[in-house]
């Protein structure tokens, strides 16, 4: 049985660049890689190289109406349809290739956890959640996620937990597995009433057998360090442990920092990179150590992803960063060079404290009222006491 980390990467996954002005821009991986790199966490570590998703493995989600709509898009212009041609995702040269090799890096990752070649695996270029199954959304074309996901139960994988911490809500995900009993989504996200998708409501549990496997936590504007790790650990451990799941999959969407343009949570890096740690500690205790992390979301592109990332690529090596470590000079010259000037961050560490009050079944702040909702509406289907800080 495998133990290390396996790292699917090469630089053709920056090939999905929608456009130099739009928000999700691959600069962020390339960053990150190089940071990582500079701070020696790659050090003997072999990449895996990445394969395109088949179309079996893409109709495992999608439909063929969509998948042909992607690969004629370049050539049919902006009336294609299914989301396609919008601001939001836009049409570029080579969409299917470059949608199908990030799907095809994350269904690759989840090999080397069923065959036990790895415990643990990461496609940070990975994450596109938003990608329904005929149409895209939010900056996804195909939803790796959910292919990732598809292929492992078809591997016969009985039990998979989907957590998402991204600060928008999982709804693809969540989705394709609305009534399915197999897999569990979780989503800590910023309110829908206040951000697209505007989905991710607490009342959202799943359909049919698959009551209580969906499950939402959807924090007020502002909610810190504090605040978020307070609801994370408020409901998260407690569903894993009923839920029982053999594979754990996390996406790791960076935008809830309080620098992310597009959203306004106001986690810090130090409060992401306590998250990270938490994840690993979550598929340790509950899911036999088996981990499957995924990128996803995050537009401050040179001061927030690359260092919360980093700490993700080095909590899943085991090689834990210290807060306080110096960025290399090296890595702070070349962001500058990409970010035209943009003033670089020089440590690891945004100098916050991310320490919280646990829950006490005490409803005191807009946190715990949310809180509340979820554990009331969750907890029950699950045979756990939502009003017992214990469960």
């Amino acid at each position: 049985m495998g133990s290390q980390l396996a790292v699917v990467w090469e630089e053709s996954l920056l090939e999905y660049d929608l456009g130099g002005h739009h928000p999700l821009h691959p600069v962020r991986l390339d960053l990150t890689m190089r940071l990582a790199d500079s701070l020696g966490l790659l050090d003997g570590v072999e990449m895996l190289k990445p394969e395109p998703a088949t179309e079996r493995d893409l109709l495992r989600v999608h439909t063929a109406e969509y998948l042909a709509a992607v690969r004629s898009a370049p050539l049919s212009g902006w009336e294609v349809g299914h989301g396609l041609g919008t601001d939001d995702n836009p049409i570029f040269d080579r969409m299917h290739e470059a949608s199908a090799l990030i799907a095809g890096a994350s269904i690759k990752a989840a090999e080397q956890i069923v065959s036990g070649q790895a415990d643990r695996a990461v496609n940070i270029a990975g994450g596109l959640h938003h990608a329904m199954a005929d149409h895209a959304a939010g900056f996804c074309v195909y939803n790796d996620c959910s292919l990732a996901i598809s292929w492992m139960l078809e591997q016969g994988v009985e039990r998979i937990a989907y957590l998402d911490v991204d600060v928008h809500h999982g709804d693809g995900v969540q989705a394709a597995f609305y009534d399915d009993p197999r897999v569990m989504t979780i989503s800590l996200h910023q309110h829908p009433v206040t951000l697209w998708p505007g989905t991710g409501f607490a009342t959202e549990v799943g359909k049919g057998n698959a009551d209580g496997t969906a499950v939402n936590i959807p924090l007020p504007p502002g909610t810190g360090d504090a605040g978020w790790r307070r609801a994370f650990h408020a409901v998260v451990p407690s569903v894993l442990g009923q839920f029982r799941p053999q594979v754990l999959v996390t996406q790791c969407g960076a935008d809830a920092h309080r620098d992310d343009p597009l959203a306004d949570l106001s986690m810090s890096v130090d409060g992401q990179r306590a998250t990270y740690q938490n994840l690993r500690e979550l598929a340790e205790s509950y899911a036999g150590g088996k981990w499957l992390a995924l990128g996803g979301g995050g537009y401050s592109l040179f001061r927030v992803v690359p260092r919360a990332w980093t700490h993700l690529l080095a909590t899943l090596l085991n090689r834990d960063v210290a807060p306080e470590t110096t960025i290399p000079e090296d890595w702070i010259a070349y962001a500058v060079r990409r970010a035209r000037n943009v003033p670089m961050p020089t440590s690891m560490s945004d100098g916050a404290d991310p320490s919280f009050e646990p829950w006490t079944g005490v409803t005191a702040s807009a946190v715990d009222t949310a809180i509340r909702d979820a554990r009331h509406a969750v907890f029950p289907l699950l045979g756990l006491d939502p009003a017992d800080s214990r469960d």
